[in-house]
């Protein structure tokens, strides 16, 4: 599947955000370590970090198949993911105009085996001409499977900022009485940074609109370092699209710890935030290796996922 066709601070450091920040080009401050032992957050609360697995690896197996295989890698959560390949036919998890009831019934094969789900794409962009009604119906499936995130993002291309800050603010209360938060992930563009979705959802101004970081297309999309960008919107982050990516030798994404983003600099500003936050793993590939045709390698990937982030996450949270 390809992902560019959507279907369908840190507590040290102060928060910068532009309204309208350049995406085009590398940023010119050099790269922030921050230090370790960070005294701001000596005394805080640990992050509850939920390592999730989507279906999105599993896209050429079946949606069952997905759950069984993300359970025995040894996972507890799960993200769904878009369509699966259902009896030789590509179907979707859930149709943007599914019935409420068929999102009770996803969720529960879900819990069945064994997992919580956490996170769902919206499956249209913001500034999509049924981009408000696809939303709210996508807001109200949320709430009846129990999944407490709501994902979306923006067209490669660009968007209409003014129109998705009008979205956003209506969809913001509707959000909020379905017990949903709407996160905005990067995905090129004018929205291809952390920084500038965290721009965008501080003038919306609402609690159930926040940012998914996804480090991964910060490097892919616009070629720039995430770990820097990631310190400037950290207070609005709410979750994660685990996704790794490297630009040698090829330019490919893959599955984290694979790549040349330092997730141990990447989760570090939010490690001590007290919040409950998804880390949902979106691609768990190997870089330069074929897809895997069979369901057993894509598991074995995905157990690979689950354990690096748990040593990352440790690591940072030891004390």
């Amino acid at each position: 599947m390809n992902r560019r066709l959507f279907l369908g601070t840190a507590a040290a450091a102060p928060l910068a955000i532009h309204p309208h920040p350049a995406t085009a080009t590398r940023p010119q401050s050099p790269i922030v370590r921050p230090e370790f032992t960070d005294a701001a957050q000596a005394d805080a609360k640990p992050t509850q970090f939920q390592i999730a697995c989507m279906t999105l690896p599993y896209a050429r197996f079946s949606f069952i198949r997905a759950l069984e295989g993300i359970r025995s890698a040894g996972y507890k959560f799960v993200a769904w993911g878009t369509t699966h390949n259902e009896n030789g036919k590509t179907v979707p998890v859930i149709a943007k105009d599914a019935p409420l009831e068929q999102a009770k019934e996803v969720a529960k094969q879900c819990r069945e085996r064994g997992l919580e789900p956490i996170m769902m794409f919206s499956g249209v962009y913001p500034e999509a001409k049924d981009g408000l009604e696809v939303h709210i119906q996508r807001i109200k499936q949320a709430s009846a499977a129990g999944i407490p995130q709501l994902l979306t993002f923006g067209h490669t291309k660009g968007g209409n900022r003014k129109l998705w800050i009008e979205r956003f603010k209506q969809l913001g209360p509707i959000a909020k009485d379905h017990n949903v938060l709407i996160v905005v992930k990067q995905h090129g563009g004018e929205t291809g940074t952390g920084e500038a979705c965290a721009a965008i959802t501080q003038e919306v101004d609402h609690p159930n609109v926040k940012v998914n970081y996804d480090a991964g297309n910060v490097l892919d999309y616009l070629d720039q370092d995430p770990i820097p960008d990631i310190q400037r919107c950290a207070r609005e982050v709410r979750s994660f699209c685990i996704k790794d990516h490297r630009n040698w030798p090829k330019d490919e994404d893959c599955g984290p710890g694979f790549g040349e983003i330092d997730h141990y600099k990447l989760l570090h500003p939010v490690a001590f935030r007290g919040l409950t936050m998804p880390l949902a793993c979106e691609n768990i590939s190997a870089p330069l290796l074929p897809r895997p045709d069979k369901p057993e390698a894509v598991d074995a990937l995905a157990k690979r996922a689950k354990e690096f982030l748990e040593y990352v996450i440790a690591g940072l949270q030891a004390k």
